[in-house]
Parts: structure tokens; sequence; C-alpha cells
């Protein structure tokens, strides 16, 4: 399918502005540029709560998001920006699209960042942040047995690496993981790389750039907990809903993740989002809200299961 006629325009008002690309900025401008960045607004909630909780590095910021139709399940959100930018502000309307959607809390969490920290710092939050929401679900008016995980890009990342630390530690219980257009391994040799590394939004350099800072001096991305993929085995983990995008470099090791995911015997939904490239739940496009629409009645469906 071609790109999509909103999404083409945005690109090209981008490279007629001469936008540098995130490779060639400093990590200060790249988020700066990041939270500056036009969105459509997110829809009203009941509530919304910010504070902060107990991580292995010291407080972890979280923000309670509660729809007025919340059904007692809940998803623990991870935000993108492969693990250097972002923030509870940068995608604050995409969590709010998705607790009306889906009619659950979402509790987004606010993981510490490279380069200041380098992996598996925003991996331990993460799985930090879903063992609380889960030990803690009775105070905060939630089902303990309908806790899910997800997030976006490196927040999808990060979603399916607290599945397997949960796994691997034997808890918390988590009913379902999210991704969409997620990170899950250290390799850019993956023809979506090839075919679209340049001219759609995130290119294959910002990839590298991304990588070398969450690495860190180590440069170990071998790891399953910082490329799921990697895993010897998938077993065990929750039912899954995994989306990417057509015109996106992450396409290809996100559909091998969800492929690996049914091959060892778990539940999965998988969508690709045909004329999208990445990122595009964030920008100010139709399809997006057709995509959280999308999103949201899977949600419904896989909490309620």
């Amino acid at each position: 399918m071609p790109l999509d006629p909103q999404i083409k325009l945005q690109l090209e008002q981008e490279a007629s502005a001469g936008i540098p690309k995130l490779y060639q900025q400093t990590v200060a401008q790249a988020r700066a540029g990041m939270l500056a960045r036009q969105r459509l607004p997110g829809p009203e909630l009941a509530s919304e709560q910010d504070r902060g909780i107990a991580g292995p590095g010291g407080a972890i910021p979280i923000r309670i998001y509660r729809p007025a139709e919340a059904t007692g399940s809940a998803l623990v959100y991870f935000h993108g920006g492969g693990w250097v930018l972002g923030n509870l502000d940068s995608h604050d309307a995409n969590c709010r699209n998705l607790a009306q959607r889906a009619g659950c809390v979402v509790i987004a969490t606010d993981y510490r960042c490279a380069p200041e920290h380098h992996f598996p710092a925003a991996a331990d939050d993460a799985y930090a942040a879903v063992a609380w929401a889960c030990a803690n679900a009775g105070t905060l008016d939630l089902d303990a047995a309908r806790i899910g995980v997800g997030g976006e890009s490196a927040g999808g990342n990060l979603a399916a690496v607290s599945c397997l630390m949960a796994r691997d530690r034997g808890g918390p219980n988590i009913k379902l993981q999210w991704a969409a257009y997620p990170v899950t391994d250290h390799d850019f040799t993956k023809p979506s790389y090839r075919e679209f590394g340049t001219g759609y939004g995130l290119d294959l350099a910002s990839m590298v750039w991304f990588w070398t800072h969450y690495l860190g001096p180590d440069q170990v991305g071998s790891s399953p907990y910082a490329s799921p993929l990697r895993a010897e085995s998938l077993t065990g983990l929750p039912p899954a809903i995994v989306c990417t995008a057509e015109y996106d470099v992450l396409r290809d090791e996100g559909k091998a993740y969800a492929d690996r995911l049914r091959d060892a015997g778990v539940p999965v939904e998988y969508r690709c989002f045909e004329g999208a490239n990445h990122g595009f739940l964030s920008q100010p496009v139709e399809l997006a809200s057709r995509a959280f629409d999308d999103i949201g009645a899977l949600l419904r469906t896989s909490f309620s299961a």
C-alpha cells in the first residue's frame, strides 16, 4: 500500500525544513525536539494522577490515567524514544487514547533513560513498575488478574522484556502484552532496515545512535533483556498484541517477535498497519485515530478473555 498521504506530507515538510536527523543532534536537542513535536490532544478522562514509586535506582515517576468507564483492568505503559528520549508528557495523548479506547487504567512509567543510565536500568525500572502495579492492585481499585504491559518502540521492547523478567523471576502474573513497532533485536541487517533505512522518519543511523547510547561502553546487545527476540525460549509469556508499521525499519523484528511467540504456543494478535511509518500513533494523522480504535478493541477483548 502507498505511504499514507498525510504521513507523506509530514515527511516532505520535515525534509524541506532541513530538520537534522536524530543522530545529527545532541541528546538535549533531540529531547527538546520530541517534546515540541505537533500532536493532536488526547481525550479528557475521569482523572489523572502523578506520583512516584520506589524503584531500583530511586523514585520512578508514574502517571495514572483513569477513564470514566474503567473496568478494573490496567495497562502499565512504557513510552517510546529509543531509551533516550521521551517522558510522561511526550506520550500523554497516546496514553489518553489507550485508556479511553480500551476502557482500562493506564499507568505510564517514566523509566531511567540513557545515556545517563545504561542498560539494564530502563528494563529494571519497567519490571519494578509492573511488580508495583500488581502488588498494589487493591489500593488502586484494579483487578490483579487483569494487569497487562504495553509500550511503543523502545517502550514495546520494555514491555516484552518485563514479561521475560516476570517469567524468569517467578512473577508477577501479567495478563497480556501489547507492543507497537517494538525494538526486539540488536541487529541492523533485516530487510526492513534496507528498505526503509532512509526517508521514512526513523532511519538506520538513528537506531544505531539509540542503541549506542542505551548499551553504553560494553555494547552488548545480545542479552534477552536487551533483545527479547534472542531469548532462548518465549514459552510461558503472556498473550500478545503486536503491531508494526509497513514503512518502518523495525517492521521485520516486530513480526519476527510475533512469529516466535506463536511458535512457542503463546496466543498472538498481529497487525501490520499499512501505509504507516514508525511512530505514526503519535502523529496528527487520521490513520493514528483508526489504529487506536483497532488497538483499543483488541485490548478490551484480551482483558476480558
